[in-house]
């Protein structure tokens, strides 16, 4: 009886063991699609900064910048895709996926990503998963941005003012003690400001500017995304 209960148990084992796979986070690294002019990656904090080309694969805690007149497009987890524009600074705070441990090509989990800005404008193309988590988050002075659904957005600062418009779908923004505000299509919000809606942004020449360059920037990220998903769909 003994040796019987000792053998069903060691099958429960095997059983358990193979069919509930425990998942594995990992740091990832962002992939760079298209560069255009000087833009350099590295640690801030040792000033090590190395030109950025289309081999460079940039990590957590790295830091991208664009010199004036230079930019560069950036794949940074799977769904979410970016241009960092000209005489801009962005820091990767967090790439990481978290996939099924006994599988090595599929079965993702969970997807993440925490960008800052420093300064200058990140145009952002977020295509989330219907099957995949994603914890999707740029922040900037004072403002964080959290979208959760398709969405194509662009993120401004010069360090103490900061500007988020929005150019496809909508996004969501809150700044620092305040509520969340949902940025429609067309519209634009600037913090700090004593608005509580957005504003529309056809009565702004500087969100008129971040539409029509988030519009040009969004066709050719998408049209990354369409190469890479063919390349190695997720």
């Amino acid at each position: 009886m003994r040796r019987t209960v000792i053998a069903v148990s060691i099958v429960l084992c095997s059983l358990l063991t193979n069919g509930c796979s425990k998942a594995i986070a990992r740091a990832t690294a962002a992939t760079v699609f298209l560069v255009s002019g000087g833009v350099a990656s590295g640690r801030a904090e040792r000033n090590d900064f190395q030109p950025v080309t289309l081999k460079s694969r940039i990590h957590d805690g790295d830091s991208v910048r664009a010199a004036n007149g230079a930019s560069v497009d950036l794949g940074l987890i799977p769904g979410a895709f970016a241009q960092l524009s000209s005489d801009s600074e962005i820091k990767v705070e967090e790439l990481r996926i978290t996939k099924d441990g006994n599988e090595t090509a599929g079965d993702m989990r969970e997807r993440r990503a925490r960008i800052r800005v420093i300064r200058g404008k990140l145009i952002v193309l977020f295509i989330p998963s219907d099957t995949n988590a994603s914890g999707f988050v740029i922040t900037a002075p004072g403002v964080t941005v959290k979208p959760n659904s398709d969405c194509l957005f662009s993120v401004w600062t010069d360090g103490t003012t900061t500007r988020v418009t929005c150019a496809k779908e909508k996004v969501i923004a809150s700044a620092d003690e305040q509520p969340p505000v949902t940025i429609a299509v067309g519209y634009f919000q600037r913090w700090p400001t004593g608005r509580n809606e957005p504003v529309v942004a056809a009565g702004d020449a500087s969100a008129q500017i971040d539409i029509t360059e988030s519009l040009q920037a969004g066709d050719r990220l998408l049209d990354h995304a369409s190469s890479l998903q063919k390349r190695r769909p997720f």
